[in-house]
C-alpha cells in the first residue's frame, strides 16, 4: 500500500473506493490481496482517531480471520465478551437477559467489544503489504462520471485544490451516510422516519478503577441509557436525550461528568476520552448499483446501534462485493454478478436495520405510563420463561444460491488434515470457499473442467471421509461441526461461497450439479465446462 498526502495522483486503476473506513479497508485488502489495483480516496489527511463502534459477533470475527486479523491474534484490539446482556427497568428489576456468550456457527464468539481506531490501525498494516493498493489522502470525490465502459471519478487536493481525474472498471462509495456518490449515482434513499438523539461517552478507567467487565441496558424512562465494554481497557455509555432537552446542552464534559457520577466515576478515577451526540437512523438505499458504480456500509445503509450491527452490515457487504468484483474483474464472471450483490445484501441489511429499530422503540420510551406498561409486559414474560427477542437470522435477498439451505450463513469448526493439529477450516484451507462432502467420492468424480474453474475461484474440494485422489483433501472433523450440519440439512455436501454463505446444499448423487449449478450462475461456465 502506498499512503501519499502529497497532490501528486495516478489516472487508473481497477477499482477506485471513496472512503477509507473500516469498510473501504476491508474491501481494499480483499481486492488488494487478490492483485487487483486499487485506488482509495478520502479527504481527510489523518484517521478518525476516537472510538465508534465498539461490539461486533462471530461472522465480523470470520471476516477479521480472512484479512489475517483473527481476534485471538489481536488482543489488544478485541476482546470476547462470554455473559449476559441485561436490561433493567428504573427499579432495577430484570427486564431480559440477552445470551451474548458461547461460540457462533463462524468458529468465535458470538459477542466482542473492540477498539475501532486499534482495528483500523490494524487493517493498515494488513494493506501497507499490499503493493497494488494506493492510499491517497486529502484527496476529495467532488464529481462522478461514467459510461459503458469505466466510470471516472473528479478528485481536488484540500490542501492546494489541484483537481485531477482517475477511471476505473468500478468505483465503490463507501463514503458514509451523506454518500455523494450515492448521490451523483442517483441512487434513491429510503428513510424509516426514526430519529433519536443519543449522547454517546467513551471512558479510559484510570489504573485502581476495577469496574466490572459488563452489558447493561436501563430502561429507566427518566433517561434511557446503555453501559458497555468499549474495547480492552475502555467503557462507553449511551445516554438519549430527553423531550425538550437540547443537543448542544446534552454534548458538554459537564453533562458527560454528571451522567457518569451514578456509576462511581468522576475525574479523580476515570478520563474522558470523548463525548459526541448522534442520532440514531434507519435507512437504506433501493438499490446498490448503478451502471459502474455501487455502494457499501454506510452509504447503503444506516441503523440505530441497540443490536451492535451497523459495522457489522457494513463488512458483510465487502465480503460480498469482494468476491464478486474479483471473479468479474479476472473474467471468471460477467458483470451481471454485480447486480445479485445489491438483492442479496439488501434484504439481509434491512432484517437489522428493522430489528434494530425494534429494540430502540422498546428502549427509547420516555411516558411514565407507556413505560410501565411495557415493564409489566417484560417482567410477566420473564417471569414466565420466555426467550429474549433474537437477533434475526435472514437470509441472503435473490441471488448466487439455490434450495432451502442457499443464502444461510456456513458453518465454521475446527479440522485435522493427516497428522496436524486441529485448526479452523478457514485457516487450513486459505478461506471458507469449499465443496464439502461427506465423502471423497463424488467430489473425485466430478469433470475436469469443472474442477479448474472452481480452483480458479478458490473453492477446495473437502471431504469427511474415503481417499485423497485428485486433488480433494480428507479432514477429521474434529468437533463434529460438519458432520452435524450435514445431518442437519438432510444432505451430503454443501457449497460454502467465499462470502460464508452457502450457494447450496445436495444429495451425493447431485454434487457435480451443485458444483455446475454454481458456475452457471457466476455466468463462467459454458466454454469452461464443454471439455470433459
Amino acid at each position: 500500500m502506498h499512503v501519499v498526502n502529497d497532490d501528486t495522483f495516478p489516472g487508473t486503476a481497477d477499482v477506485t473506493i471513496v472512503g477509507f473506513g473500516p469498510v473501504g479497508k476491508l474491501l481494499a485488502c480483499m481486492l488488494g490481496r487478490r492483485g487487483h489495483s486499487v485506488l482509495v480516496l478520502d479527504r481527510n489527511e489523518a484517521g478518525y482517531p476516537l472510538p465508534r463502534a465498539v461490539t461486533h459477533c462471530s461472522d465480523f470475527a470470520r471476516i477479521l480471520q480472512s484479512v489475517g486479523l483473527a481476534p485471538d491474534r489481536i488482543p489488544a484490539v478485541t476482546q470476547p465478551y462470554d455473559d449476559m446482556y441485561v436490561w433493567r427497568d428504573g427499579a432495577g428489576r430484570t427486564l431480559v437477559e440477552v445470551d451474548w456468550s458461547g461460540l457462533g456457527e463462524s468458529g468465535w464468539y458470538n459477542t466482542y467489544f473492540f477498539s475501532q481506531p486499534a482495528l483500523e490501525n490494524a487493517l493498515d498494516e494488513v494493506l501497507a503489504a499490499l503493493p497494488s493498493v494506493c492510499v491517497r489522502r486529502g484527496w476529495e470525490a467532488v464529481g462522478l462520471t461514467q459510461d459503458e465502459d469505466a466510470a471516472s471519478v473528479t478528485v481536488r487536493h484540500t490542501g492546494t485544490g489541484r483537481r485531477a481525474a482517475v477511471t476505473s472498471s468500478w468505483v465503490i462509495g463507501a463514503d458514509g451516510a451523506n454518500s455523494a456518490v450515492r448521490r451523483w449515482a442517483g441512487l434513491q434513499w429510503h428513510d424509516e422516519g426514526y430519529f433519536y438523539d443519543w449522547l454517546v461517552v467513551d471512558v479510559d478507567p484510570l489504573p485502581g478503577l476495577d469496574f466490572p467487565h459488563v452489558a447493561a441496558q436501563s430502561c429507566d424512562v427518566r433517561r434511557p441509557s446503555t453501559m458497555v465494554p468499549g474495547g480492552p481497557g475502555r467503557r462507553r455509555w449511551e445516554f438519549m436525550r430527553l423531550p425538550g432537552e437540547s443537543k448542544e446542552s446534552l454534548n458538554s464534559a459537564g453533562t458527560a461528568w454528571r451522567l457518569l457520577a451514578p456509576y462511581g466515576l468522576d475525574e479523580s478515577n476515570a478520563r474522558l476520552e470523548r463525548h459526541s451526540v448522534y442520532t440514531f437512523q434507519a435507512c437504506w438505499a433501493t438499490e446498490w448499483r448503478a451502471g459502474r458504480v455501487l455502494l457499501a456500509g454506510d452509504a447503503a445503509h444506516l441503523m440505530p446501534p441497540f443490536a451492535g450491527q451497523g459495522l457489522g452490515a457494513g463488512a458483510r457487504d465487502a465480503m460480498n462485493l469482494g468476491w464478486k468484483l474479483d471473479a468479474v474483474l479476472r473474467g471468471l464472471a460477467g458483470d451481471g454478478l454485480l447486480d445479485t450483490y445489491g438483492q442479496e445484501r439488501l434484504r439481509h441489511a434491512v432484517a437489522f436495520v428493522e430489528f434494530s429499530t425494534e429494540l430502540g422503540r422498546i428502549i427509547c420510551v420516555t411516558d411514565p405510563a407507556e413505560a410501565a406498561r411495557r415493564d409489566a409486559r417484560m417482567l410477566a414474560d420473564w417471569a414466565a420463561g420466555m426467550k429474549p427477542p433474537a437477533p434475526p437470522r435472514p437470509r441472503l435477498g435473490p441471488g448466487v444460491h439455490t434450495g432451502p439451505a442457499g443464502g444461510t450463513l456456513a458453518r465454521q469448526g475446527r479440522v485435522r488434515v493427516g497428522g496436524g493439529a486441529p485448526a479452523r477450516f478457514d485457516d487450513v484451507f486459505g478461506g471458507p470457499a469449499a465443496l464439502v462432502a461427506r465423502s471423497a467420492a463424488p467430489l473425485s468424480a466430478l469433470r475436469p473442467a469443472t474442477v479448474r474453474a472452481l480452483a480458479e475461484l478458490g473453492v477446495s474440494r473437502v471431504a469427511l471421509s474415503g481417499t485423497a485422489t485428485h486433488g480433494v483433501r480428507v479432514v477429521d472433523d474434529t468437533d463434529g461441526t460438519y458432520t452435524g450440519w450435514l445431518a442437519a440439512l438432510d444432505a451430503d455436501a454443501v457449497l460454502i461461497r467465499p462470502d460464508f454463505h452457502l450457494y447450496g446444499a445436495a444429495d451425493a448423487d447431485r454434487v457435480a450439479e451443485l458444483a455446475e449449478g454454481f458456475l452457471a450462475a457466476l455466468g463462467t461456465g459454458p466454454a469452461l465446462l464443454t471439455a470433459r
